[in-house]
């Protein structure tokens, strides 16, 4: 995929004003954040409309990221992090007061439960409170989850359909999680990548860890796609690298 570095630069940006407001994207942000005109951008847009990473809702002028420019944006996201040491990328990921104290408090939380299982709620727990997400954990041969009201607050789940879409969708993830077993470290499964629930339009990111439990239990959070994924990807990565030094 040919790509210039200003329309990888817009890119990012529309997913990250997007993730932050809810709201399409218009040109006329861009040109003031970018110091271009109007005419520039909307040019530019047009390119990574034809690229297939960004869309038009047909009710508004703005573009919104597609599944396509989120994994774009993940994956130069995780080349980045491998680029650098990633205890780095962790830290620039999470420079804002609130994320550390959030960090120290799950840590606190973990490390005062005598019992693997109540640390590893205690963490699903945390990660819920950190992002506004779902927050799920493996224990054992079970599947723990928080925060499913948290979930459906945020805007995208007005519609009952995409609600039913991702019930139907957690109806179907214990038995996925125990079959397939993702083998990375950090998985990160974006929309109609979600081998269960495709069109949820919900992104799943899942840290594998070694538990009292098993060697291959799971901690993560499953939300709209569109999200902070570098806060939360860092979040969950540090969480599991966590559990795991704790348990």
């Amino acid at each position: 995929m040919e790509i210039t570095e200003r329309q990888k630069q817009i890119l990012c940006q529309i997913i990250e004003e997007y993730a932050e407001t809810a709201s399409p994207v218009g040109s006329v942000t861009m040109a003031k954040l970018f110091g271009v005109s109007p005419a520039t951008i909307r040019a530019e847009m047009a390119k990574l409309e034809a690229l297939g990473l960004i869309a038009q809702p047909h009710t508004s002028a703005g573009r919104v990221p597609t599944d396509a420019g989120y994994r774009f944006y993940v994956n130069n996201l995780e080349d980045e992090r491998v680029a650098k040491n990633s205890t780095v990328f962790e830290r620039e990921a999470s420079v804002d007061v609130s994320l550390e104290r959030g960090m120290h408090a799950l840590v606190r939380r973990v490390s005062s439960q005598s019992q693997a299982d109540a640390a590893i709620r205690g963490a699903v727990d945390t990660l819920v409170e950190l992002t506004g997400n779902l927050g799920l954990a493996t224990i054992g041969g079970q599947l723990y989850l928080a925060g499913i009201s948290r979930l459906f607050t945020q805007p995208e789940f007005v519609d009952t359909r995409r609600v039913q879409a991702v019930a139907r969708l957690l109806d179907n993830l214990e038995p996925w999680l125990r079959e397939a077993a993702p083998g990375e470290p950090l998985n990160i499964f974006i929309g109609q990548e979600n081998p269960i629930g495709r069109n949820s339009e919900v992104s799943l990111i899942i840290s594998k860890f070694r538990s009292p439990f098993s060697d291959k239990s799971y901690i993560g959070v499953l939300g709209p796609t569109r999200q902070n994924y570098s806060r939360v990807m860092a979040l969950v990565r540090r969480t599991g690298n966590m559990l795991e030094e704790i348990l």
